[in-house]
Formats: structure tokens, C-alpha cells, sequence
């Protein structure tokens, strides 16, 4: 059975390597999971005055990820942080109070940075706050990809040792979220 993957991808451009990284993976991960990237760019600042009518981004946006059996955090590092874009999401994601739609969900945290260290100062953190909001996040393996050039081509992860490494992942996020998904046994 295929896992239904909402993927949260924290950078807006368009270009991102973030992006291109997360549509590479994509291609890999079928058929075991399916991507849906989830759009955070319409959402308005979070501002607990909108909660009582939510704007139509917030309605799609918490009905994408509800809908999802998963979740995957996909963070640039900025300024030894995630972004701002996906701090945004997640607290629409989490309100209002009482209809937290990330509560219970299998996740992964993933990144890509042209930076040595890949992102691995935002995962911590974003594990962190994961946790708050109710997430199941799976840690291993840890991926924090020093993005460059010949990693991808043409869509897909071109790196033999890098395709090794994610098709591990895909793997492991796959046995985790099917794991989380299994109905309790009954005594």
C-alpha cells in the first residue's frame, strides 16, 4: 500500500535546491510513497485574530496535510534556523486550539544546503517543535545534504552513492509511517 506523503517544503523559490532535491526524491520514493507538495506560500502570517473565519489558504492547506498518512518537513537553514515560511505553516497546521491537524502523523525531517554542515542546526530545531505539535518524526537515518552540482539531473538523483542513501530513507520512512498506520492489537 502506497503512504500518501504531504510534503512541506520550507523555501519559496521556485528554484530552490530544496525543491529540485524534494522532486528528485519524489520520482525514487514511488511506489512505496506518494508526494503531494503542500503550497505554503499563500498562507497569511498566523495572527489567532483569523482563526474564527480561517482564510481559504488555511481551509486547503489544513485539509492537505489532514487527507496525508505522513508528513515531510523539507528545510533550508537560514540563519542557523528553518524558515520563517515553514514556522508560518506550522503554526496554522496547529490551530486553532483543539483541531491540531499535525497531531499523530508519522514525519520525517528532511534538508539541502550549499553549506558543509547540509542543515543540520534547522533539523534540531525543527525536531524540536515537531515534537510540540504532536508529530511522530523518524530520525533515522539523518539526512543533512550538502547540495552540488550532479547530485540531480533532469529530475532525478543522478549521485549513485547519494540515490543509495535515499533509497535507504525512503526505506525507513516507508516501515516507519506503515508502522505508525497499523491498528493497535486488542487483548
Amino acid at each position: 500500500m502506497t503512504t500518501k506523503v504531504a510534503v512541506i517544503v520550507g523555501s519559496l523559490r521556485k528554484d530552490s535546491v530544496n525543491r529540485i532535491f524534494t522532486e528528485a526524491l519524489a520520482r525514487l520514493a514511488r511506489p512505496k510513497l506518494e508526494f503531494h507538495f503542500v503550497e505554503i506560500g499563500d498562507l497569511p502570517l498566523y495572527n489567532q485574530d483569523l482563526e474564527a473565519d480561517l482564510p481559504a489558504p488555511v481551509q486547503r492547506f489544513k485539509r492537505e496535510i489532514e487527507a496525508a498518512d505522513a508528513v515531510l518537513l523539507v528545510t533550508p537553514e537560514f540563519n542557523r534556523s528553518f524558515s520563517a515560511a515553514l514556522k508560518n505553516a506550522i503554526e496554522w497546521g496547529a490551530r486553532p486550539w483543539g483541531k491540531n491537524s499535525w497531531a499523530g502523523k508519522p514525519a520525517a525531517i528532511i534538508g539541502a544546503s550549499l553549506g558543509a554542515v547540509g542543515t543540520a542546526v534547522a533539523q534540531s530545531q525543527l525536531r524540536s517543535v515537531a515534537g510540540a505539535i504532536g508529530l511522530h518524526v523518524n530520525v533515522h537515518p539523518e539526512i543533512y545534504l550538502n547540495f552540488r552540482e550532479g547530485q540531480v539531473v533532469n529530475g532525478e538523483i543522478a549521485d549513485e552513492g547519494l540515490r543509495q542513501l535515499m533509497t535507504s530513507w525512503v526505506d525507513a520512512f516507508a516501515n516507519w509511517a506503515k508502522r505508525l498506520r497499523a491498528p493497535a492489537l486488542s487483548f
